[in-house]
């Protein structure tokens, strides 16, 4: 919406989408974008350090933002960010503020979802690609298809919230002043 917006008041940019498998969510994005007119660039993960150099600013979702300022958000969001970091571009990422949970991780190892293994043991569409076909009888082999990243608040310049644009840091007193609007008496 923040990009449609934009477009609508006629600033000119070009939006940059990087997607990862097995999802593809950007596709989805991609397609709203280019019907509604924006000038796009799609390209996957693996291509984020390569086109990172081409880019202003990176704009996030976010699935959870907690109150450490951690970023809980799709699998690959905390490596576009790193990437981002590393080349000094900022990093904005745009969440409601009931996603603020005053919850705090440092990993996303800890509590994390798992997607179905075989969603990234082959490529859709790609026979004579079948290397880890029979992966589950193969004693010594997990696979891990974790479903979010957390990403550190260090990688994040600014949030663009309903509360207006707020640093991480101020993330808990977000989330107690919001606590306090729910508050039913």
């Amino acid at each position: 919406m923040i990009l449609l917006h934009a477009h609508e008041l006629g600033k000119q940019f070009r939006v940059v989408i990087v997607d990862s498998r097995p999802k593809l969510r950007g596709q989805q994005l991609l397609r709203r974008l280019v019907e509604k007119g924006l000038n796009c660039t799609y390209t996957h993960i693996n291509a984020v350090s390569y086109i990172m150099h081409e880019v202003s600013r990176v704009f996030l979702g976010a699935e959870s933002i907690l109150s450490n300022g951690t970023v809980y958000s799709r699998v690959g969001t905390a490596s576009v960010a790193m990437v981002a970091h590393a080349s000094r571009v900022p990093v904005i990422v745009c969440c409601e503020a009931y996603k603020f949970h005053e919850r705090v991780q440092l990993d996303s190892i800890c509590s994390n979802e798992l997607g179905d293994p075989d969603a990234i043991s082959s490529v859709q569409g790609r026979v004579d690609v079948n290397h880890l076909d029979g992966w589950s009888d193969i004693e010594n082999l997990q696979l891990l298809n974790l479903i979010y990243d957390a990403m550190p608040s260090d990688y994040v310049s600014m949030i663009v919230t309903d509360y207006g644009m707020v640093p991480p840091t101020s993330v808990p007193v977000i989330v107690r002043e919001y606590g306090r609007e729910q508050v039913w008496i």
